[in-house]
């Protein structure tokens, strides 16, 4: 079937990119299966993340069909694109709709990326996973690929303003290997393995990093346990 959305949207970010001069470093896009469905499954830092997790998996020809909250898709400008490049709309109230949207369209063959964290993490810090992720895999009988991005919350994320200047903003994607989810498995110890290898690519993006601020003003992206500005996972949860 063609593309009609899909590519042409790829194409335009391509191009924005290469304007704003990004620095897009990709590791293991080898790990992502040329056909057949597997659920792609990354940090999420970044209101841009959807697209660098889709770009992890564009050397492969492969396109990604992300889960993402309902009023995304009722959005005047999003909207009409999110539908056209077939990704899933999400109710939390409602979300045995696009669990079983997401099921057929695994079984189908395509590949479908989802945000386990929820929500996009302040403190750029790994939040809890969502088990989601693990059951669509069992039942659709498709392997889990973990990825970890980083840098993209330099560009935009929450509380924070959009920095779309000619800035060479480095941004580093890891993809691992694929995992296997058991089906005599508890989706839950599945979901911990799942984080665990996560943040081992979290962390090897982080190490990757090309960037080290130079004051204490421009740390503000960078966790508190590794010596920066943002609040912690604590101060968020306080706060909000």
């Amino acid at each position: 079937m063609a593309e009609l959305v899909y590519r042409p949207v790829i194409g335009a970010a391509l191009t924005l990119f290469k304007a704003l001069d990004l620095k897009i470093d990709t590791q293991g896009s080898e790990n992502i299966p040329r056909t057949g469905g597997a659920v792609l499954v990354s940090n999420h830092i970044s209101y841009l993340d959807f697209i660098f997790s889709g770009l992890g998996a564009l050397p492969q020809k492969r396109l990604v069909r992300f889960m993402a909250k309902d009023s995304v898709f009722r959005h005047k400008i999003s909207g009409p694109l999110m539908r056209g490049m077939k990704h899933i709309p999400v109710d939390r109230k409602r979300g045995e709709a696009a669990y079983a949207h997401a099921l057929d369209s695994l079984r189908s063959g395509e590949i479908i990326g989802v945000f386990p964290e929820a929500t996009i993490s302040e403190s750029f810090t790994l939040k809890s996973f969502k088990s989601g992720a693990a059951r669509m895999a069992q039942e659709a009988g498709v392997p889990l690929i973990p990825m970890a991005l980083w840098g993209t919350q330099r560009i935009w994320t929450k509380g924070r303003p959009r920095n779309f200047g000619r800035n060479h903003i480095p941004v580093t994607i890891r993809v691992g290997e694929p995992m296997d989810a058991p089906t005599d498995e508890f989706a839950g110890a599945i979901t911990r393995r799942l984080r665990g290898r996560v943040q081992e690519l979290l962390e090897a993006a982080q190490r990757a990093y090309p960037v080290r601020p130079k004051n204490a003003e421009d740390t503000w992206w960078i966790p508190a346990h590794l010596g920066g500005s943002a609040p912690t996972p604590a101060q968020v949860r306080e706060a909000g």
